[in-house]
């Protein structure tokens, strides 16, 4: 059967009957449901067709036509019906309501968007306000976080794990190269300044550190690197950073590593130095800072110099340069945590940087940079109190290209080191170079001790008067008090210990000698640039500090109430506690003081002031060092800082021939350094033609980081006699006189003393002051020789007697523990 599709069905009338499947009258059932009746809208104001006159409220054509519509769709809906199999959830007339709610909404928002609008924008605008609040407070509480590390606290299983978003500066790595501990201390000084910052600082010797496998780690480490290097003999590095500078040089000039090796390290150098050794002062930090600069290093701020010299020193002392360039430091430091502050580019005039955040073209073209390296070093060690001429012949003398305005530095700076070399030869007399050539007036000059130095020697024992002269007790005069013997000169000359003195009116020396008992700690220098104090004052203390001092043995056990009254009245006066007692301009008024009180003068010179020494008025007895015999030797012993130190030692040897009173030489033998020089200390004798020739093993005081000396660079007593022995073959005029076994010391004496077989080598301590009183008062017109005060030697203090040098009216002390002491110290 043809399954034909059926016609639609039929509508009904909107006013005709009820017909089939129980349509009411003008509605049709749907499924036997009848739809609510709803009452047509009223139409109004609408035309009727027949007439257009307006019926009002009534049923026109209009609403039989909307009728009409809506009985066709319920009759399609019922039609295809069964094809859909279910029925709609809404109908027509719902989803026309619903249509109408949206479109109502719609419209009502549009006509409203001015308001919603200012809504919106009022919240954005509160959420920017909170975000700015909030922005700003969390700046505040990380602003005193100098690492400009924003931390965030997130709680996991228990524990805060911190999270940094970016950091400038990880920490700081403090190295140093120390000899005397200077650095060392500075190290530790500036690592607390730097833990105060909270940040993290290690303090590393540069003994201890490998560059080969560290180093090239601190390029992308962010830390800081802070280099604080002293330099020492020859302009050498100390022992701990010899292996570091060798490392660094041989890298820098290594082409296997390349120009930009250490590109990212980031450091800082400070030099230790002593401008007083011009052709070498602070030669380890400049090397450094150069080296660093080759392989593409960054500075954070200029090289500084520390400067031991006093008078040169830009702020008084190296501890005052250091200081300041500390706080100079920890600034620039808080500015790279904060990131607000750039490497230098190596172009910086009196420390001050000129080009931050500058650097792209000097890392572009390096090559380039390294001539214009050159003319900043050579314009920055312009501006430095006290430069090398070495370092002039570098800028100038090298394949590196200068400026035409820098050629004017250059010569400035040739020209200055030229005066001071002048100086030193005594071309220019005594006036002052550097800085203090325009400080004339006394007023304006420094003081010789500074704080640093008066607190190491005050530990020392010493007592320091006004601000360069200091006393101190000799142990050999506590040891003559207690009746327990006393030192080699009351064997050889007849002092008396208990009533010695030990002084000097200068603590500054002009050698470094490696046996220095004092451990380098009183200044250097090569004339006098200080304050200087009044002799007069310098006495009267000097007298008043050691009656002090003897004072404290009253009543202590063992003290003999005899020599304790006598020591209260002091009778000689050794001037060889420390430094250049010539040096000090007032030595022959202050002589001259000693003598007026009866106090007999022993002045020890290290033989570089020749013209001093011509100079001096007659001392009871001059002394001049005699350390080595050899230019090679003495420069490695003495470790003069004239660079003519040997024509001076020979000059001043000539000038001691020309003395009439008593002279000495002494010699301090080392072990392993000077003992394999017979031929040569035989032909020194001959030039200087000595009285005496003290001839003593060295002391050892104890390690110190400024010697190399053991206890194997002593000489036994036996080694010394045999060397004196051996010597006294070599002098045909001179024969061995007096021994001293305690003090590991003999006396060799020319023949003239030997009077009548017996030998004379005491002094007649009053004739000597009658002497020098008519000299004095001749104008002196009046001289007189070492033969007119000498006195007879005891028989107990000659050499070969059984006694080795003891006196028998004391009674020697053996140590516990110890069956014999000749170490004379």
């Amino acid at each position: 059967m043809d399954m034909a599709e059926p016609p639609p069905p039929r509508l009904a009338a909107p006013h005709g009957p009820a017909g089939e499947g129980g349509e009411r009258r003008g509605r049709p059932a749907v499924h036997g449901r009848w739809p609510p009746r709803r009452r047509p809208r009223p139409v109004v104001g609408r035309q009727m067709a027949s007439g257009g006159k307006r019926k009002g409220r009534g049923r026109g054509a209009g609403a039989a036509a909307a009728w009409g519509r809506r009985a066709e769709a319920v009759a399609l809906r019922k039609y295809f019906l069964p094809f859909l199999g279910t029925e709609p959830a809404l109908d027509l007339d719902v989803s026309m309501d619903m249509w109408n709610f949206s479109y109502t909404c719609l419209a009502s928002l549009w006509l409203h968007r001015f308001y919603i609008y200012s809504v919106i924008a009022l919240g954005i605008s509160l959420w920017i306000v909170v975000q700015l609040f909030t922005t700003k407070k969390k700046g505040e509480k990380s602003n005193g976080n100098l690492s400009s590390e924003v931390v965030e606290e997130k709680q996991a299983n228990g524990y805060a794990a911190l999270q940094a978003k970016e950091v400038y500066v990880a920490g700081i790595k403090i190295f140093y190269g120390s000899q005397t501990g200077t650095a060392k201390r500075f190290a530790k000084g500036l690592a607390e300044a730097v833990t105060s910052l909270n940040l993290p600082v290690e303090v590393i010797s540069l003994g201890d550190y490998d560059p080969d496998d560290c180093l090239a780690e601190e390029t992308t480490s962010r830390n800081i690197c802070v280099f604080l290097v002293a330099t020492y003999t020859d302009g050498q590095p100390t022992e701990s950073a010899a292996w570091f500078c060798k490392w660094l040089e041989e890298t820098a000039n290594d082409f296997r590593f390349g120009k930009t090796y250490l590109k990212g390290l980031r450091y800082a150098v400070f030099g230790l130095g002593n401008s007083v050794y011009v052709d070498h002062y602070n030669t380890v930090g400049r090397n450094i800072d150069r080296w660093l600069w080759m392989l593409s290093a960054s500075r954070i701020m200029t090289r500084a110099e520390g400067d031991c010299n006093v008078a040169q020193s830009k702020h008084g002392s190296i501890e005052a340069d250091f200081e300041a360039w500390k706080t100079k430091f920890l600034n620039c430091l808080q500015a790279l945590c904060r990131g607000e502050r750039k490497p230098c580019s190596g172009k910086c005039k009196k420390g001050k940087c000129k080009s931050q955040g500058k650097q792209s073209k000097e890392s572009s073209d390096h090559e380039h940079g390294a001539s214009e390296y050159e003319n900043a070093e050579a314009e920055e060690l312009v501006e430095t109190s006290s430069e090398e001429e070495a370092d002039a012949e570098e800028v100038g003398g090298t394949n590196s290209v200068i400026d035409v305005e820098d050629l004017g530095n250059v010569m400035s700076h040739m020209k200055k080191a030229k005066r001071e070399r002048e100086l030193e030869e005594g071309v220019v007399g005594t006036s002052l170079s550097g800085e203090t050539a325009g400080r004339k007036e006394a007023g304006e000059k420094r003081e010789m001790i500074t704080a640093a130095l008066r607190d190491a020697l005050t530990k020392q024992g010493y007592k320091l008067i006004g601000s360069h002269s200091g006393v101190k007790l000799c142990r050999w005069t506590k040891s003559m008090l207690r009746g327990r013997g006393g030192c080699y000169k009351h064997t050889f000359y007849g002092i008396e210990s208990h009533r010695c003195m030990e002084a000097t009116p200068s603590l500054a020396c002009a050698n470094k000698c490696v046996f220095c008992w004092r451990h380098h700690t009183n200044p250097v220098g090569t004339e006098w640039r200080w304050k200087m104090d009044q002799p007069e004052m310098i006495l009267q203390e000097a007298i008043e500090n050691h009656q002090n001092m003897i004072k404290q043995f009253k009543g202590v056990s063992g003290v003999k109430a005899d020599r304790f009254e006598e020591a209260m009245t002091a009778k000689h006066c050794a001037l060889s506690l420390v430094g250049e007692p010539i040096m000090y301009p007032e030595i022959n008024r202050f002589l001259k003081l000693l003598h007026q009180h009866n106090i007999s003068s022993f002045l020890v010179t290290n033989a570089q002031f020749p013209d001093e020494i011509r100079n001096l008025e007659p001392v009871t007895q001059l002394y001049v060092s005699v350390d080595a015999s050899t230019k090679e030797s003495l420069k490695r012993i003495d470790r003069p800082l004239f660079k003519d130190f040997w024509q001076r030692f020979l000059d001043s040897l000539k000038a001691l021939s020309e003395k009439q009173q008593r002279t000495v030489y002494r010699l301090t033998l080392v072990k392993a350094w000077n003992v394999d020089e017979l031929k040569a200390y035989a032909d020194l004798v001959s030039l200087g033609k000595p009285d005496f020739i003290e001839v003593k093993g060295v002391t050892y005081c104890g390690e110190s980081s400024a010697s190399s000396l053991t206890m194997a660079n002593v000489p036994w007593h036996e080694e010394v006699v045999r060397f004196v022995q051996e010597l006294a073959e070599l002098i045909p005029d001179y024969e061995i006189a007096c021994e001293h076994e305690h003090s590991n010391c003999l006396l060799i004496a020319h023949k003239k003393f030997k009077v009548d077989g017996e030998w004379c080598t005491w002094i007649n301590y009053e004739r000597f002051q009658e002497l020098v009183r008519e000299h004095e008062r001749s104008g002196g017109s009046k001289t007189f020789t070492a033969a007119d005060y000498t006195a007879r030697t005891p028989r107990w203090a000659l050499f070969g007697s059984s006694q080795r040098g003891f006196d028998p009216l004391d009674v020697r002390y053996q140590r516990k523990n110890k069956a014999k002491d000749i170490s004379g110290c």
